[in-house]
């Protein structure tokens, strides 16, 4: 019981980070309208969700694909973020 308890407890610390820098992100991306910032706030804020839905969820479930599939597209995103600041413009 003790060991659900952390573990709910560490999976919302996560969500919280995660949160935090999604709001710092924002921050920097208000200042320079920067797409790459934008990127980096919704896949944090994706995460945070991930996170809290997983803590939220009964412990008999475990983890479902689906978490995994949202941690998939929230790299993702990280991933494309880096591509689209890192390519050659074209004029």
């Amino acid at each position: 019981m003790a060991t659900l308890s952390v573990n709910a407890f560490l999976l919302g610390a996560i969500a919280v980070a995660n949160f935090v820098a999604a709001m710092l992100f924002l921050r920097y991306w208000r200042s320079s309208r920067d797409r790459f910032f934008l990127y980096l706030v919704a896949s944090f804020l994706l995460e945070s969700v991930n996170r809290t839905a997983a803590a939220l969820q009964p412990a008999t479930e475990g983890e479902s694909a689906v978490h995994y599939l949202v941690r998939l597209a929230s790299y993702l995103l990280i991933v494309l973020a880096i591509w689209e600041k890192n390519r050659i413009r074209r004029r």
